[in-house]
């Protein structure tokens, strides 16, 4: 199968599960948030810990209402069993528990248990302090499981 010419790869994905799809396998999509945390998480939210431990603070950009979805991992395993098990076919299910956290929470969370001060930045003071990853600092990207529900 030819790979999809669209560069983000959920969107690449699912256009590889409902060609899979078209070909008569049974196919569900479970869409995950950018924060699935748990114990012995590597991802965003660890990320941002590290981040706050090697700078001294704690940082969100602006007002920090950016919101970010999350799911607890052993949710998300659950969703995945229950779409192999009982799922429907050509389905997209979204493992969403908490629909929007503002990125400032997170901030203030992080900074609380690192006892490391909590500081808005601006979007340029934001190149600098996040790095590679202000891009996703400064996303807004709410969700719903609601229809998955």
């Amino acid at each position: 199968m030819p790979a999809s010419p669209n560069p983000n790869p959920r969107v690449a994905s699912e256009e590889a599960a409902r060609a899979v799809a078209d070909r008569g396998v049974r196919v569900s999509i479970v869409r995950l948030p950018p924060s699935v945390h748990g114990d012995g998480d590597h991802g965003f939210v660890p990320i941002l810990i590290n981040m706050a431990r090697q700078k001294g603070a704690s940082a969100y950009i602006g007002e920090g209402l950016n919101r970010w979805p999350a799911v607890h991992r052993l949710d998300a395993a659950h969703l995945f069993r229950l779409a192999l098990e009982k799922g429907a076919a050509r389905a997209c299910y979204h493992g969403v528990a908490e629909e929007g956290v503002a990125f400032r929470h997170i901030a203030e969370v992080i900074g609380r248990r690192l006892k490391v001060p909590v500081i808005s930045k601006t979007p340029e003071e934001a190149a600098h302090h996040f790095a590679w990853f202000a891009h996703f600092a400064v996303i807004d990207v709410p969700a719903s499981s609601k229809q998955t529900q």
